[in-house]
C-alpha cells in the first residue's frame, strides 16, 4: 500500500491519505491536526500541509 492523497478529501486529501495508510479515522486525524495547528500558532501546520500537498502523489496515478 502506497501513501497517496485520498479521494475522501476535504481540502487536498493529504490527511485523508495519511489516515487511510495507517488505518485511522480521517475525521479524528483532521480534528487533531487542526487543534495542533492552532495551538502551535497555525503557521507550522499550514506549512506542513502545503508541503504534503506538493509532495504526496494523487491516488489517480
Amino acid at each position: 500500500m502506497r501513501l497517496t492523497k485520498s479521494r475522501n478529501k476535504v481540502i487536498f486529501g493529504c490527511l485523508g491519505g495519511i489516515a487511510e495508510y495507517f488505518g485511522w479515522d480521517p475525521t479524528i486525524l483532521r480534528v487533531v491536526y487542526v487543534l495542533l495547528s492552532i495551538l502551535s500558532a497555525a503557521f507550522p501546520g499550514l506549512l506542513v500541509y502545503l508541503i504534503l500537498w506538493v509532495l504526496m502523489p494523487s491516488s489517480d496515478e
